[in-house]
């Protein structure tokens, strides 16, 4: 019996709509929609400018090329952001948060009440960098190395705004793994408020990214009149632009910290493998997931997107969104002793 030539060409058309449709749908639905980007930051933040870049190139890269609009929601270290998103918004595809504080997840594994989201959650679309730090300190102070600072008789003051930041937590960790003693002094508005203690020698040291230590003023300034130096950084290999600054793995190692030790600071420092996220509502239908993320993926490697980034002169060391989930899974699936030790460590 012979096929039938019409009922082939029949199927084989059914069969391509149908495989395709998928596809055509979501243009459909992304076509003259508007996506907001929410950023935990006020406009003009690292976080912000970040999150700009991204909402500025990213909609030629969706099909359909939705607008994509920036609205500022800061306040809490990003917290209000991230609850707002999380409860408030619908998982259709269409609110994002652009660049957020990866460190939020702590909140939630303390149990902090202010917490009103469950990290692992969130759709996680990408990262534009990753957010690995270092701590500097003031060159004319005796603190030349970490070892100076574990034999030291009276600790270095470090600078910070309050529990959450960067600049406290990560000295309480050296603490706890290295040995090392630290005179935390808090209550600082901000970054540059902390730097400029250290210029008045209140204080010696502060603990933050290696990007923004890398991209700004008063750094650059600093680094060429030999003003400070880098003792430490946290990334699991050397910067390549901080090539004599040892990692706190190598010095983990040197000083032969417990294996329990080391799983908490693995835990407080994937903060730096997350980056500066894009996250989506929980809950974004699988197919939007991927068109998002390919929108990302194709982002990163927009010449526009590029060179704006040599303009601003931002470093590019991409995450994609599969990446980000996996890290966040692991790092969310702490046993209760680690739990306990990081309240301890952060004055829960």
């Amino acid at each position: 019996m012979k096929p039938n030539s019409k009922l082939l060409a029949t199927v084989f058309i059914v069969g391509v709509i149908g495989w395709s449709s998928p596809a055509f749908a979501q243009a459909d639905f992304y076509k003259g929609k508007t996506i907001t980007v929410y950023i935990g930051t006020t406009a003009g933040a690292l976080y912000d400018q970040w999150g700009r870049i991204l909402a500025t190139h990213m909609g030629k890269h969706i099909p359909g090329k939705p607008d994509l609009i920036v609205q500022n929601m800061p306040g809490a270290g990003h917290m209000i952001a991230a609850n707002y998103v999380y409860n408030k918004t619908k998982p259709d595809g269409l609110s994002l948060i652009g660049s957020i504080v990866p460190t939020l997840y702590f909140d939630q594994l303390v149990g902090r009440k202010e917490a009103q989201f469950d990290w692992s959650k969130f759709i996680w679309i990408g990262s534009p960098v990753q957010g690995e730090s270092q701590m500097y300190m003031r060159a004319d102070t005796p603190y030349k190395t970490m070892e100076d600072v574990r034999n030291a008789k009276e600790p270095p003051r470090c600078g910070a705004q309050g529990t959450s930041d960067s600049a406290y937590y990560l000295p309480k960790l050296f603490e706890e793994v290295l040995g090392a003693k630290f005179n935390l002094v808090q209550g600082y508005q901000g970054g540059p408020e902390i730097d400029l203690a250290v210029e008045r020698g209140e204080i010696h040291c502060r603990a933050f990214t290696i990007e923004a230590f890398l991209s700004r003023e008063p750094y650059h300034t600093w680094r060429k009149k030999g003003f400070v130096r880098n003792i430490i950084q946290t990334g699991k290999k050397r910067d390549s632009k901080l090539p004599e600054t040892p990692t706190i793995w190598e010095l983990m190692d040197k000083y032969k910290t417990p294996e329990a030790s080391r799983r908490l600071a693995s835990v407080m420092l994937a903060s730096g493998q997350l980056g500066r996220p894009m996250l989506a509502t929980p809950g974004v239908p699988p197919d939007r997931v991927k068109i998002l993320r390919e929108a990302f993926n194709k982002t990163i490697e927009d010449k526009e997107f590029l060179a704006e980034l040599d303009k601003r002169k931002f470093d590019l060391d991409p995450v994609p969104g599969e990446e980000l989930e996996k890290i966040v899974k692991e790092v969310m699936g702490q046993p209760p002793d680690i739990i306990a030790r990081m309240k301890k460590l952060l004055g829960e």
